[in-house]
């Protein structure tokens, strides 16, 4: 990414939760561990069904008396109406602030410029009171500020930074291996685990029970993990969602996102899969990568 560039993610959606029991609240829905978010840290998680299913995932950033929840937009309503089902009684309230708050994303180098800034994931200060922070994930993927839609552009403009197309950043995240859009299509469909989340610092091994916990441990625990979320190289033709991926007649996989930046399911044995090998879905092939943040599969 150009140190002066900025992308202004519009298509992604900000709750914010706030209330006395909201830490507690949190800490017992969430893959990672709520007491690593404060003033100075931020981190990346997911809600998952009890069976440990992809539901949802999104950053979490402590603000005011409060934490911001940053999630692909198109999964504001659900996740809002999720966090609902689980709030009974609780004393919280959430509310969504997406009309009103924008993500802008730019490059590390940018980020480590401000004099604040460490080179640690979550890594978080406020300009003006608007919280920036170093992606948890991975820091290629570089810092974020949240801030109100009327500020925006003249934050970006006292920071020296022009806006750009987000694809750019799009295009990045997915060269990074790293799945930030149609997340919805992963829903139900594989465990959090498969998805990287443990390589992505977004599950916490050793935190107490959260919705998923007892699965996703024994998945870690036993060594089960036999496939994962990768990105998909279209080599020629084309594909959809739900399509097989074959090598020669046995099937190892299935495409889960197929538009513009597509994901499959890959089932994997560590001395056999062969990441140079083309791939066949229907009439297409592909190739299946394997991001350099992942040391073993």
């Amino acid at each position: 990414m150009n140190i002066k560039n900025v992308y202004i993610l519009k298509d992604r959606g900000i709750l914010f939760i706030n209330g006395p029991e909201t830490k507690e609240f949190l800490q017992n829905l969430i893959t990672n561990d709520i007491n690593k978010v404060n003033e100075t840290n931020s981190c990346f998680a997911s809600l998952l069904t009890p069976q440990g299913k992809f539901l949802f995932d999104f950053l979490i950033i402590r603000h005011k008396n409060g934490y911001f929840i940053d999630c692909e937009k198109k999964q504001v309503e659900e996740l809002f109406r999720q966090l609902n089902v689980y709030k009974l009684r609780s004393k919280i309230e959430i509310t969504d602030l997406s009309n009103e708050f924008v993500v802008a994303a730019f490059s590390y180098e940018k980020f480590m410029s401000f004099k604040e800034a460490k080179d640690i994931l979550g890594n978080t200060f406020a300009y003006n009171e608007d919280p920036i922070l170093l992606d948890p994930r991975h820091k290629k993927l570089g810092g974020r500020l949240i801030i109100n839609l009327e500020k925006l552009y003249l934050s970006l403009k006292k920071i020296d930074l022009k806006s750009t197309e987000p694809e750019q950043y799009y295009n990045y995240s997915f060269n990074l291996g790293i799945p930030q859009k149609n997340m919805d299509k992963l829903r139900n469909k594989l465990f959090g685990i498969e998805c990287n989340f443990g390589e992505l610092n977004g599950i916490d091994f050793k935190k107490g029970c959260y919705v998923g916990q007892e699965n996703t441990s024994r998945i870690k625990i036993k060594n089960k993990l036999s496939k994962r979320l990768l990105p998909v190289q279209i080599v020629d033709g084309s594909i959809n969602e739900g399509d097989s991926i074959l090598d020669e007649d046995l099937n190892i996989g299935k495409i889960l996102i197929d538009k513009y930046y597509p994901f499959a399911i890959i089932k994997f044995t560590n001395d056999k899969f062969n990441f140079n090998s083309v791939y066949k879905v229907n009439n297409s092939k592909i190739k299946i990568i394997k991001p350099d943040w992942i040391d073993k599969i």
